[in-house]
């Protein structure tokens, strides 16, 4: 089979450091800031979601394709990620509702990805020096080429990778006849947010990253909705002009990761790049207006100053990471805003904080 005979391959981090491997399908190279996930689970999921876009994903979870991918959990048209570095490939899968391979799926996006890496020691030496950028490749005897290529590639920090993922085009999502219109900002999008708004009752038109408010307004929505997505929230302009306007005027809106970092900076507060991120299924917050703790699905390299959020005297914190205390939400006093630095509409994930998109509809009531 052609997965018997495997090129070597390494990865180079930007700091000079090696770890090899073995290309698993086709050769090839790719760069992107290199990051890891620590789901044991939903990696098809992973791999298509827009906030991906750019970089390497590590996988922490030791094996990698045993259940197959399905049409079904996909979050984009097509996979985000720059590349995919993992321990054990599973070229072979088995679930009955399965529509094909990890491997097909690669080979059908064109994606680049290495097996055999020591991925315990690569996750842990990121944890311990930071992301970086980095390159996957099977030129392994052109290591000074790659260190030439590597230093031109852009850090994550002041990058805009909004529009690379964003429509083209506004499109629509649910049934017409719903109780309530909801327009979204794409700035990222995931599917399963989409999903969880037409569950409840909901119409939502979609607008590309560059999108006015004039534009959504005229559409005469019930509420706003700022998405999830990759790279650097700073430069944003548009979308935190939109939301300016839209929390100026006290109209519903709700911001999820990037769109809630894009409402901090409507707000005058600023962003920071993360020494490493949160990106897993178990993050642990603290819902501080209930008290009550909720296990979340993550997945951002930026992150709101709370120093600045808690001297605000417009804004109030609303949960928080118990990990290391950064900001998990926000809301806006006496608006009828709020938003999440997590995902609650998890895919993969657990189902916690389900409950914002039930409290973003009574918003909307």
């Amino acid at each position: 089979m052609k997965y018997k005979s495997r090129k070597k391959a390494i990865l180079l981090l930007a700091d000079g450091t090696i770890f090899y491997g073995k290309a698993i399908g086709k050769e090839g190279t790719a760069f992107g800031e290199v990051c890891f996930n620590t789901g044991m689970t939903g990696y098809q999921e992973i791999f298509t979601d827009p906030s991906y876009f750019g970089q390497l994903m590590v996988t922490a979870n030791v094996h990698i394709g045993n259940y197959g991918v399905n049409a079904s959990e996909v979050e984009s048209d097509s996979i985000k990620i720059a590349g995919l570095i993992c321990k054990n490939f599973s070229y072979d899968y088995s679930r009955i509702d399965s529509n094909g391979s990890l491997l097909d799926f690669f080979e059908v996006n064109d994606l680049f990805a290495i097996s055999d890496v020591d991925t315990r020691a690569l996750v842990s030496y990121i944890r311990e020096n930071g992301a970086m950028n980095a390159v996957i490749s099977t030129e392994i005897d052109n290591i000074d080429g790659l260190k030439q290529q590597l230093s031109e590639v852009p850090n994550m920090e002041g990058l805009e990778l909004a529009s690379k993922v964003s429509t083209k085009e506004p499109y629509y999502f649910g049934d017409e006849n719903a109780s309530y219109k909801i327009a979204a900002l794409d700035i990222g999008i995931k599917k399963n947010i989409l999903r969880n708004f037409a569950k409840r009752d909901a119409y939502i038109k979609v607008f590309p990253f560059d999108a006015t408010f004039e534009d959504l307004s005229a559409w005469n929505p019930d509420g706003y909705f700022l998405s999830n997505g990759p790279g650097d929230p700073e430069p944003l302009s548009e979308a935190q002009a939109l939301a300016k306007t839209v929390i100026e005027k006290n109209l519903p809106l709700f911001g999820i990761c990037l769109g809630h970092q894009v409402i901090a900076l409507a707000n005058g507060v600023s962003t920071y790049k993360m020494y490493n991120g949160h990106r897993g299924i178990n993050h642990p917050v603290k819902n501080l207006k209930t008290g009550k703790g909720e296990i979340t699905s993550q997945n951002h390299g930026f992150a709101v100053q709370r120093e600045e959020a808690e001297s605000h005297p417009g804004l109030e914190i609303t949960h928080l990471h118990l990990n290391d205390n950064t900001v998990a939400g926000l809301a806006v006093k006496n608006k009828k805003c709020f938003s999440v630095q997590y995902h609650p509409e998890a895919s993969p994930g657990p189902h916690d904080s389900s409950y914002l998109f039930d409290d973003f509809i009574a918003l909307l009531k």
